[in-house]
């Protein structure tokens, strides 16, 4: 079988670091607060180009701490709406209706699965505080017309770059690009821990006093709080782990280019479609910018290729068979329609994709899927 992900091989290529500043951690005795949490933060906030780096316990929490800490900071309050795509991975809206603000969703562009730039604008209302955009997939999610609609409608512009570590907007980086960013690291992503962990990046330093006084039970002193805080710390081992898959992270990405200009190159079947709705590789022109989390392709049988690939043991995963509006948890969001995301939804499927890839797999995914 050929793995989706395989996360021993991964992690085993690194074992040697890791096991090394792993046993640092047991023998310095201290497992929450010590130095290979500053460490990585600040070589993490270095490697973006931001001033700051908040270490915390997910993804998911980087985003509700980001919302929580602008309500606490008199930005946002109960009930704003805060604009997101219609196409993401659930946790977006969970850090949004968390803190009983409002999401509105917009539908996506069919070719980069990212928030359709064209039609924001359009549901901006007075009550509308921020754009949030996914960098989805690992593509950077940013535009010069978004920047322009958070200019003129004085919003911040908030970053999910939960899947893009190492990815660029131009010359910079995702997770460096708005007011601030939620960054995960959970252990599938290009820079992976080896449990849940996250961080929240940003060049506003008061807004990362906030949310670091924020996630430890909202006390900057101990015994002293400020605010009704939570508990969301990046443990020392995951920091320690962070910190050494880091220094390869660009590497590593570099090797995930590698395999998607390859399968774009190979793969030619009318049936499957492409990223950027093309068979023509060339038609991609940002191969620097995206370090290709996944290589999610698109068909009308979705579900018999999904089967054909198992039966021919190549594994791939669907990144997401159900969008936020059309889960339960969600239903009253579940009448509006967002077509493109609810095509998306019945025509993704995500290919194998890892920096340790073999090539002899990555010919023989090309080859299966050629015949199907």
């Amino acid at each position: 079988m050929i793995s989706f992900y395989d996360l021993r091989a991964v992690t085993r290529r690194k074992a040697g670091g890791i096991k090394m500043v792993v046993n640092n951690v047991i023998d310095s005795g201290r497992y929450l607060f010590g130095d290979y949490l500053s460490i990585f933060e600040e070589k993490y906030a270095s490697f973006l180009g931001v001033h700051s780096c908040v270490g915390v316990a997910s993804g998911l929490d980087a985003l509700r701490l980001i919302f929580r800490a602008y309500i606490e900071m008199g930005v946002m309050h109960e009930g704003d709406e805060i604009i997101v795509p219609a196409h993401t991975f659930i946790a977006t809206w969970l850090a949004v209706t968390d803190n009983k603000l409002k999401p509105v969703p917009v539908d996506v562009d069919i070719n980069t699965f990212n928030i359709d730039s064209t039609k924001i604008e359009a549901v901006i209302t007075p009550r509308t505080k921020a754009i949030v955009i996914v960098h989805l997939y690992g593509r950077n999610a940013c535009n010069d017309q978004v920047i322009a609609l958070c200019n003129k409608y004085r919003l911040k512009l908030i970053e999910d770059n939960a899947q893009a570590a190492g990815a660029f907007f131009g010359n910079r980086r995702c997770g460096a690009i708005g007011d601030v960013a939620g960054n995960s690291f959970y252990p599938g992503k290009n820079l992976g821990a080896l449990g849940d962990a996250g961080a929240v990046t940003t060049n506003d330093e008061a807004l990362a006093e906030v949310i670091r006084t924020l996630a430890n039970y909202g006390s900057k002193k101990k015994y002293v709080n400020d605010y009704l805080g939570f508990n969301s710390r990046l443990d020392e081992i995951q920091a320690a782990v962070l910190y050494v898959k880091l220094l390869e992270l660009d590497s590593d990405n570099a090797l995930r280019r590698e395999i998607a200009k390859y399968y774009c190159k190979h793969i030619s079947n009318e049936k499957i479609i492409l990223p950027v709705g093309a068979g023509d590789y060339r038609m991609i022109t940002d191969w620097e910018e995206h370090v290709w989390h996944v290589f999610v392709v698109r068909s009308k049988n979705r579900d018999a290729l999904q089967s054909y690939l198992k039966e021919n043991e190549i594994e791939t995963l669907i990144h997401y068979p159900i969008p936020p509006h059309k889960q339960k948890a969600y239903q009253q969001w579940n009448f509006p329609s967002f077509p493109v995301t609810e095509q998306i939804s019945d025509e993704v499927l995500s290919l194998p994709m890892s920096p340790v890839m073999k090539s002899a797999d990555r010919r023989k995914v090309v080859e299966v899927l050629n015949k199907w």
